[in-house]
């Protein structure tokens, strides 16, 4: 079944030049990208993205982890992209490895490239789509429907007037 799934590349996989490893790695699916930017993540976008994890003790580390915030100014970014294609979500996923890089498989990426640290956060370099409903969610939060090449989901136009930033 074709599908769409949000993939994250963190902070901590910026910070350690993994950009070019995990798209690599990330090409064995052969996934096709229909969606990809550099995004510096505010509170509200972290929020909102990890509003399921809002009651969790852990939720403020959470939050300064995507943003970015214990890496320093050059590292409050992330590389966000959409994949699309056959099964796009549990390929991923595998690829990925478990959330816990100390269990998850040495192949995988989170496995290669993730940690444990001291404080106890998980610094797992990526992020993908649990399943459908979550991909929906989250492509929705992370793209404007141009910013992806292939109509995934439906759109319509409205007309909508507001400042923007312009080339001078």
């Amino acid at each position: 079944m074709e599908q769409q799934t949000l993939v994250i590349i963190k902070p901590d996989g910026l910070k350690k030049s993994l950009t070019g490893n995990i798209l690599t790695r990330l090409s064995e699916t052969k996934l096709r990208i229909v969606g990809a930017k550099v995004v510096q993540v505010c509170q509200e976008l972290a929020e909102k993205h990890y509003s399921h994890l809002k009651d969790e003790p852990f939720f403020p580390e959470v939050i300064k982890y995507i943003c970015g915030d214990l890496y320093g100014n050059d590292y409050r970014r992330v590389m966000a992209l959409v994949y699309k294609g056959e099964d796009a979500i549990p390929r991923v996923r595998k690829l990925a490895g478990s959330t816990n890089p100390e269990i998850a498989e040495a192949t995988t990426i989170r496995g290669q490239y993730g940690r444990l640290t001291t404080a106890g956060l998980f610094e797992n370099v990526v992020h993908c789509s649990a399943n459908e409903e979550d991909a929906l969610r989250e492509i929705k939060l992370w793209f404007e429907p141009h910013e992806i090449v292939e109509e995934i989901y439906p759109t319509e136009i409205k007309e909508i007037t507001v400042p923007k930033a312009v080339w001078k």
